[in-house]
């Protein structure tokens, strides 16, 4: 798998097909409905900026496959790592590249 094919697999993971990106502390403040959370893993008024854009590309370093934003990839992605859904990102890619020299 390329790079760039590697980076697209972790992004289906950790963004949510409409788009969301799932990231803890830009979740409500207090106690998480489902138990997933600590409180202190989400929203406080001391959170920069900076620190969210850390938080978005560790996300995207190292996707939590237990916790999906895109549940249907990471499904595909457990069963058939390196068949369909290596196919759907390859072809991804592809178009991504083609989009780039367009």
């Amino acid at each position: 798998m390329t790079e760039q094919s590697s980076l697209l697999l972790r992004k289906q993971l950790a963004v949510a097909k409409n788009g969301d990106v799932c990231i803890s502390i830009l979740h409500e403040p207090g106690e998480d409905k489902y138990g997933y959370e600590k409180p202190e893993e989400r929203w406080l008024p001391i959170h920069t900026v900076e620190t969210i854009m850390i938080s978005v590309i560790s996300m995207l370093a190292d996707p939590n496959g237990d916790s999906p934003a895109n549940v249907d990839a990471a499904k595909e992605w457990r069963e058939d790592p390196t068949g369909v859904f290596k196919k759907k990102v390859a072809r991804c890619v592809r178009r991504s590249q083609e989009m780039a020299f367009d």
